[in-house]
This record gives C-alpha cells, sequence and structure tokens, in this order.
C-alpha cells in the first residue's frame, strides 16, 4: 500500500513543469545538510520544488537530475549559493515577539546602564548585540531602534547581524522595506523616512548602529564578543539536536556573564543545552547568574 503511495505522489510530481523524483528530492537534502546543517524532511519536497523551479528556469534545465548533476559538477560550484538563498526560508518582521523587545527595553538596557554608573570604564561603554540569522534585517533594525530610543548617549553601541543568504544580508544593508508594519508609530516617526513611492527608508544613524556581516553557524566563527544579547530566533529549528547544541554552547561562551539570549516563540532549550536558565517567555541567562 505504501509502495503504491510513493508512485502515485511521483506521478503527481511529473504533472508539473519538471520531474523531480524521491532521488533528486534526496540528494538535494544530502547537500543541503552537508552544506548547511538543516535537515529537510520529506514533506519539505514541494517547497523545495517551488523555491527551485525558478533556479531550473532561469538555468534552462528540463528536470531536477540534470540540476543535481549540474550542482555536483565543477562548473555548478557558483549554484551553490543560490541553492542555499533558494531554500533558507525568510519569513521575518519588525517586532517580531515584541515581548523580547520590551525585555530589551525595560531590563537589559537599564542594567547596562546601570553597570556603566557604578563602575564607568571602556569597557562597561562598549554595548554589543547579536542577532544571528538576521534575514533580511527586521529583527536587527528592531533592536537598533529599541537601543536608540532607550540607550543614553555616550555608550558605544553596535549590532552585529550575520545570515547564511547574502541577498537577504544586501537588503538589511539598503534598509529599504515595503513598508513599516510591526514598527511602533513612535519609532517610525524617530527612525524611518518614507518614500514618495511609498517605500521605507531606515535613517542613516539606525543603519550605522548595525553591521551585516555573511556566517554560516556551522563554520568558524570570526567573533569574539563578550555580547550583551544574543538573538537566535527561528534559526535552528531546521538543525538536529546535535548541531543545536554545538551552536548554544559556543553562543554561551560569547555571552557577557550577565548576557540574555532569546530563541524563537516555538523553540526550547530544554534537554538542548544546559548552560542556560529560562527567565521569562524564550529569554534566558547563563547558569552562572544567581
Amino acid at each position: 500500500m505504501q509502495h503504491h503511495a510513493h508512485h502515485e505522489d511521483e506521478a503527481l510530481e511529473n504533472v508539473k513543469e519538471f520531474p523531480f523524483t524521491d532521488k533528486d528530492f534526496q540528494a538535494i537534502s544530502q547537500l543541503i545538510t552537508g552544506l548547511t546543517g538543516i535537515v529537510l524532511k520529506y514533506e519539505k519536497k514541494t517547497l523545495v520544488y517551488s523555491r527551485l523551479a525558478k533556479r531550473l528556469r532561469s538555468l534552462k534545465m528540463g528536470s531536477f537530475s540534470q540540476y543535481c548533476k549540474y550542482l555536483e559538477s565543477p562548473s555548478g560550484k557558483g549554484e551553490i549559493s543560490f541553492l542555499i538563498n533558494a531554500i533558507t526560508t525568510n519569513l521575518t518582521r519588525f517586532f517580531r515577539e515584541e515581548h523580547h523587545f520590551h525585555h530589551m527595553r525595560d531590563v537589559v538596557i537599564p542594567s547596562i546602564v546601570e553597570r556603566y554608573r557604578k563602575n564607568p570604564t571602556a569597557e562597561n561603554r562598549r554595548v554589543r548585540f547579536w542577532s544571528a540569522g538576521c534575514s533580511s534585517g527586521e529583527e536587527p533594525y528592531s533592536l537598533a531602534m529599541t537601543l536608540a530610543a532607550h540607550m543614553p548617549a555616550g555608550f558605544d553601541v553596535k549590532i552585529l547581524a550575520t545570515d547564511i543568504d547574502t541577498n537577504m544580508l544586501q537588503k538589511g544593508k539598503n534598509g529599504l522595506y515595503k513598508d513599516g508594519e510591526g514598527i511602533p508609530t513612535e519609532y517610525l516617526k524617530r527612525f524611518c523616512s518614507k518614500n514618495a513611492d511609498g517605500t521605507l527608508q531606515m535613517e542613516r544613524n539606525i543603519r550605522d548602529l548595525i553591521i551585516f556581516n555573511p556566517l554560516n553557524l556551522l563554520h568558524q566563527w570570526p567573533m569574539h564578543g563578550p555580547f550583551q544579547s544574543i538573538f537566535c530566533r527561528n534559526v535552528v529549528i531546521y538543525f538536529n539536536k546535535e548541531t543545536q547544541m554545538e551552536i548554544f554552547n559556543k553562543m554561551a561562551a560569547l555571552l557577557d556573564p550577565k548576557g540574555w539570549l532569546f530563541i524563537g516563540h516555538s523553540e526550547s532549550l530544554f534537554k538542548v543545552c544546559d548552560a542556560f536558565v529560562l527567565k521569562g517567555k524564550t529569554t534566558y541567562t547563563l547558569g552562572t547568574q544567581s
């Protein structure tokens, strides 16, 4: 029975523009896992088809098996980044999971200011945040606006924004968005300007707070920290448990002893990383804090 359903599925696929067999899907998902650590389950087959059909068209290819052969050939090396860009999802918006930004405003910023007031060293003046898996930039910009609005002058503030998808990073660098949906009105007035065509431009002073850099979380991390906060939200959901453990342990090592980690609403560090203690909704500190 199972076998029969399988064939039906394949027959359906062939009705589509490009033949896409299970073997093709397996080859692509193995490649993706090898390159990014992202594990694609079988139910993602249609998603993979729709995301990559555009690539096949622009390469004037007739089937997925042809595309797979191309990816494995020396001339297909440059296609790898297109493949990764197409598969990694970019679902993001301004002030997503708003409670994290409230926590930033009400807890994180005041504690940084208080620490400096007690001990005004250059080190305590240096404030670093990391948005890991920043996609097209909505997350680091939400963070930048929160900091610009609530952090007193005189601090040396920078946000590192990293993603594997180079197209998305470019979008973030440009700071140009279709609209400002999700941005509080007071921030819109202060930090954004409307273009004639209705698009939204992030002001220079906000853009200057963010450094956009490509980073594959599975490769070497060039930064040293310490970070006062790390946002790693809805990034590791595609990774397997071991990879998640590795990533969060490395993040723990880069976090300020009194720093914070924010993860996605459907994620949890339970049985993944015991370096952190849950302090609120998807909001963690290091276990070293009392």
